[in-house]
């Protein structure tokens, strides 16, 4: 069925929300506010929860992830609720893109954002709570092994549309639209990680509790 033009728009309006959500730097609002230095000007200069640990607060840390976590669930909570019969999944899946791209290349730090990790779990929270848990636990078990965080996130986002996929039936009810938002998040994670990656495979990535110098 066709969208009506009122529908359009509202999706639209929808889509670029998400987007501004998306923008608002956790990493950053979070240090300002606690007296820290912007998490830019050190460590790997990632506006990310990662980076703003290196500054010595947990706490600081903690906030971040979790605004960031917070930002990309609500986006897609708030499509998923305010959905009409005009709205399809293909809104929703829009929206879910939007956050994360929002997070990758925010409207207020002059499209320099983070990697995503965070943003992209609370996204996945909203979608189905169970696949999230899939996700974390995948997280879990790869940085308790082999100590590297990027390593782990990786190895978490690869899995995320595998479970989404396979999980279809019988923990949730896998949407196509959501299952191409969730793949297209994941290549986006794979590539802002791309430096990670060179690391690892040259065994210069730092672990887990180790200190690393500015990169």
């Amino acid at each position: 069925m066709v969208q009506e033009p009122h529908s359009i728009l509202f999706s639209l309006a929808l889509v670029v929300l998400a987007y501004v959500i998306g923008s608002v730097p956790f990493a950053v609002v979070v240090s300002k506010l606690m007296g820290l230095q912007d998490p830019r000007s050190y460590g790997s200069g990632n506006p990310g929860a990662t980076n703003v640990l290196r500054s010595g607060s947990k706490t600081a840390a903690a906030l971040t992830l979790l605004g960031d976590a917070a930002k990309g669930w609500f986006a897609v909570w708030l499509a998923e609720r305010l959905g009409t019969p005009s709205l399809s999944w293909n809104v929703v899946a829009m929206v879910a893109l939007a956050v994360f791209l929002g997070h990758l290349f925010p409207l207020f730090l002059r499209f320099r954002g983070g990697k995503g990790v965070a943003t992209a779990l609370g996204v996945l929270l909203a979608i189905e709570p169970l696949l999230a848990l899939a996700t974390v636990a995948t997280w879990l078990i790869v940085a308790v092994f082999f100590r590297y965080s990027s390593l782990a996130a990786l190895a978490a986002a690869v899995f995320a549309p595998f479970y989404y996929v396979f999980g279809s039936g019988l923990a949730w009810y896998a949407q196509g639209p959501l299952t191409v938002a969730i793949a297209i998040i994941v290549l986006l994670l794979i590539f802002r990680h791309r430096a990670n990656i060179t690391r690892l495979l040259n065994g210069t990535e730092s672990r887990i509790g180790s200190k690393k110098k500015a990169s």
